[in-house]
């Protein structure tokens, strides 16, 4: 198969000025770049994260705070209630120390891949993506959807992660000079709605004939995945305390999971151990069943008590706060403890 790199940057460059996917952040194909912050912004909010789930956060996002240094007076508490619901929270705190630098440097990103990877937060896919898409910068982007048209193009057998290096050889082979941004979005683009992980439409895609997979028969063998690891399954409490229409939340600590951001209390269950089960009263408690949400590297299971008792002054004084149940959907709870906060509200109502 001819995978040079002339040939398919040349026809993947044709076939995205025609099937661009029109997005928030984006250019149209050809056209100058956008706003360094907007690139920024929708990059470290795609990480790990489906275009469709970010649009709208994006659009609240650059509407509530227009350029970086509106992003960079935001209060902590501000960023992370808005960011509620959107996952991997140590991404938010990142966004508000990277805003704080760049505001520090006048509002400007540094416009190479080294002056990116030196902002807080700032790794390497996100410094070329940024590079590429925003200054035009030769740069070799690499995310899931370019991994696996990469994978697919040179037909490599090597299992992930250990293929990657190769991976990243054969994209840069293929990086023209010309057009890096336009040529980044659009292998994000094919990977997304082309080169699809499951049915890859092969018939559609405008590097079939480069396509080393396609001509083997076989392009949905790549990339080859290694055996997955069973995820741990941990055990947690959080509790429920009401009073006059009002509910007790806590702030979590700055580090760690989900640090930062208002919560029910817990028993301090961890990726790595199950909670204690005491709770921040000694009680009376009822059960009101439990939540499951899957994090990264774990599952949990959360079982949720209610208070039954009146004695509120036992509270730990200073570490929380109470909050009014009309205006619940303002505190910005993360989804675990937002699902929480539903199954303790449904009991309420049955």
């Amino acid at each position: 198969m001819d995978a040079s790199s002339d040939a398919v940057g040349s026809d993947l460059l044709a076939w995205y000025d025609a099937h661009a996917r029109d997005l928030p952040w984006r250019a149209p194909p050809g056209t100058p770049a956008p706003d360094p912050y907007r690139v920024w912004l929708s990059e470290v909010m795609l990480q790990q994260t489906t275009v469709a789930a970010v649009k709208d956060y994006f659009t609240a996002f650059t509407s509530r705070w227009p350029a970086v240094e509106a992003l960079a007076a935001a209060g902590d508490e501000e960023v992370m209630a808005a960011w509620a619901g959107l996952g991997y929270y140590a991404r938010a705190r990142n966004l508000l120390a990277c805003a704080r630098e760049v505001a520090a440097r006048g509002g400007h990103f540094p416009d190479t891949e080294e002056g990116l990877r030196a902002l807080p937060g700032l790794g390497a896919y996100t410094a070329a993506a940024v590079a590429a898409i925003a200054f035009g910068r030769r740069a070799v982007v690499v995310d899931a959807n370019v991994e696996r048209v990469v994978a697919r193009l040179f037909a490599i057998g090597e299992p992930l992660p250990g293929a990657r290096t190769m991976i990243r050889e054969k994209a840069d082979a293929i990086t023209p000079d010309a057009r890096s941004g336009d040529f980044a979005q659009a292998m994000m683009d094919l990977g997304a709605t082309v080169c699809t992980s499951r049915s890859p439409r092969c018939l559609l895609c405008p590097l079939s004939g480069h396509c080393t997979a396609r001509a083997m028969g076989e392009p949905d063998r790549f990339p080859v995945k290694a055996p997955k690891k069973a995820k741990p399954a941990r055990r947690g409490q959080a509790f429920w305390i009401e009073q006059e229409e009002q509910v007790w939340l806590v702030r979590r600590p700055g580090k760690g999971m989900l640090g930062g951001m208002r919560a029910l209390p817990d028993d301090n269950w961890s990726a790595r151990a199950d909670g204690s089960g005491e709770g921040p009263l000694s009680g009376p408690w009822e059960s009101a069943g439990k939540v499951s949400h899957t994090f990264t590297h774990f599952g949990l299971d959360l079982h949720l008590a209610v208070y039954l008792g009146a004695d509120w002054t036992r509270l730990p004084p200073g570490e929380g706060e109470w909050w009014p149940l009309d205006r619940l959907d303002e505190a910005g709870l993360p989804t675990l403890f937002a699902k929480a906060a539903r199954l303790a509200l449904s009991e309420r109502e049955a």
